[in-house]
Order: structure tokens, then C-alpha cells, then sequence
């Protein structure tokens, strides 16, 4: 099964449900798709929003996650072991008020632990691709604080104040 997230933004994401309802796949989805257009499609299962512990049962059955690259979800899929395919909201699209899920995917791809795809007509390509498990993240209360020390301690710094 693969999870497909948008988040809970008010903000729509619909090029990356657009890009799943062109996906030539015959194995389940699961698309938690928010304020964003339902994409109708064989073996799918349509959503708007999961409680959290649906979210993390979701994840945890899925053979690959698909989210956005907001910070929550992509640390809860790291929390349970799920590298994910991170898809950017991106401002130029209105699906964001800046680029800052773009920079985030750029810092966790370039240490390996999502598969940063920035063009959503490419998901097919990063589906097929073997899916790798991600460390495991510390699942707690303080998710600003675990992300932080988990950011200062994991992903080394490629630049000086980056």
C-alpha cells in the first residue's frame, strides 16, 4: 500500500494528487487529500483528514509515504521508520507563502533520508525506484526540539549558516 499526505494546510496541493491520479499502478493507495481535489482513481481509498493515529497506522502499513515536505509529516515518517517521497508545496504555485518545504526537502535529501521529488510528473519514476528504510527519529512530544538536536547531530552542514 502507499500513503499519499497532503497535510492539513488550507493551502490546495492538487499537483500532487494530480500527479497520483496519473500514477499507472495496480497496487492500493490510501490519499489523505485535505482541502485539495479528490483524485478518483482505481485501487484508492479518499480521505480529507486522518486523526493522528490513524496517520501513524498508515504509515506504518505502507510499503512507501508520499507526503509534502512539511516538517511534522515527513518527521513522523521518519519516526516510524519510512523513508518518504517528499513533494514540495511550492509558493509559485500558491500551495505555500515561501519555498521552505523546498529547502527542507533539499537539506533531508542531501542526507539521504527522503527521496526529494520536485517535479511531481517524475513520482512515477521515484515509486519504482527500491524504497530505503530511514533511521529512526525519535518519536516525542517536543517534535521542534527532536528535530532540531536531530538536525545539529545527523545532517552535517554543507555551509556556513545554512
Amino acid at each position: 500500500m502507499i500513503f499519499v499526505s497532503v497535510g492539513t494546510n488550507e493551502a490546495r496541493f492538487d499537483r500532487l494528487l494530480h500527479a497520483v491520479a496519473e500514477l499507472q499502478l495496480e497496487e492500493k493507495l490510501l490519499v489523505q487529500h485535505g482541502h485539495s481535489v479528490r483524485v478518483e482513481r482505481p485501487h484508492t481509498e479518499l480521505v480529507d483528514f486522518l486523526p493522528f493515529e490513524g496517520m501513524v497506522e498508515a504509515i506504518r502499513a505502507a510499503r512507501v509515504v508520499v507526503t509534502h515536505a512539511g516538517v511534522g509529516s515527513v518527521m513522523v515518517a521518519l519516526a516510524n521508520g519510512k523513508c518518504p517521497v517528499v513533494v514540495p508545496r511550492r509558493k509559485a504555485f500558491g500551495e505555500a507563502v515561501d519555498d521552505h518545504q523546498l529547502q527542507l526537502g533539499r537539506r533531508f535529501a542531501e542526507s539521504a533520508l527522503v527521496t526529494l521529488v520536485e517535479d511531481p510528473a517524475a513520482l512515477g519514476d521515484a515509486l519504482a525506484r527500491d524504497q530505503r528504510s530511514a533511521p529512526i527519529v525519535p518519536a516525542t512530544s517536543s517534535l521542534a526540539a527532536d528535530l532540531s538536536a536531530f538536525l545539529n547531530t545527523v545532517i552535517p552542514r554543507t555551509r556556513a549558516g545554512a
